[in-house]
């Protein structure tokens, strides 16, 4: 939890219906040296994503004018790179799984306050260049290609035999650290330390999320299967 957040300027709108948790993560954020917008409904946060364009959305799943993972598949469509991060009581890994596969991180109530500022920061590294100068100079990267998928650095996409799928960011690193990793089962472990930038093995039960996410989207391309090995890891068969 000792990681700074990858820019002091981002702004991330707390999406949370309860005012005493909206206040609290709102004040953590800020402390944090991240800008911070608040909205308690569905229908505020589309007026706050319209006005501001937030780097991250930090969006509980239970909001009073509607359904935060419906409102989420709206955000990815009309702003694909706003990072988002759902708050959800609902801890089934069924619900979970079916339900939050647009998110690129999902954090369970009651939560602790340090973490939730730790992962929203992770989550931007993953997404953002760290330097938007960088990002305008720099050539695209190659596509990586493993067994006839294709993976396309720039856009998040992956393809096969002239078909493709869009991936989240965080499906994008899972599925680039399984590549670059070949046939080898990676641990859980390293895959919350390289593609989490968690240090410790606590939050495991991510792993297993969105490993789910990436079957379910790879399953109609016909990729190289996701193989578990129980007790150890996951790798590419």
């Amino acid at each position: 939890m000792s990681q700074p957040p990858p820019d002091r300027g981002a702004t991330v709108l707390v999406v949370e219906d309860e005012p005493s948790i909206a206040d609290v993560l709102a004040i953590a954020l800020r402390y944090h040296g991240f800008r911070v917008l608040v909205a308690s409904s569905v229908k505020e946060a589309r007026g706050q994503v319209s006005e501001a364009r937030p780097d991250a959305v930090l969006l509980d799943v239970m909001l009073p004018d509607g359904d935060g993972r419906l409102f989420a598949r709206e955000l990815r469509g009309s702003c694909p790179d706003t990072a988002i991060v759902f708050l959800t009581a609902r801890d089934a890994p069924a619900e979970i799984v079916g339900g939050l596969g647009l998110g690129d991180d999902y954090i369970t109530k009651p939560f602790n306050i340090d973490e939730v500022v730790a992962r929203v920061g992770a989550v931007l590294r993953r997404i953002r260049p760290t330097d938007d100068a960088d990002r305008d100079v720099l050539p695209a990267p190659p596509p990586l290609r493993y067994r006839g998928l294709e993976l396309d650095e720039t856009t998040y996409t992956v393809r096969r035999e002239g078909r493709e799928v869009q991936l989240t960011p965080t499906e994008y690193a899972l599925l680039r650290f399984l590549v670059r990793n070949g046939g080898r089962v990676v641990t859980k472990e390293q895959l919350l330390r390289h593609v989490w930038s968690y240090e410790h093995a606590a939050e495991s039960t991510v792993v297993e999320t969105y490993i789910s996410y990436l079957r379910r989207k790879l399953a109609p391309l016909g990729a190289p299967e996701i193989t578990t090995r129980r007790g150890v890891g996951y790798g590419l068969a």
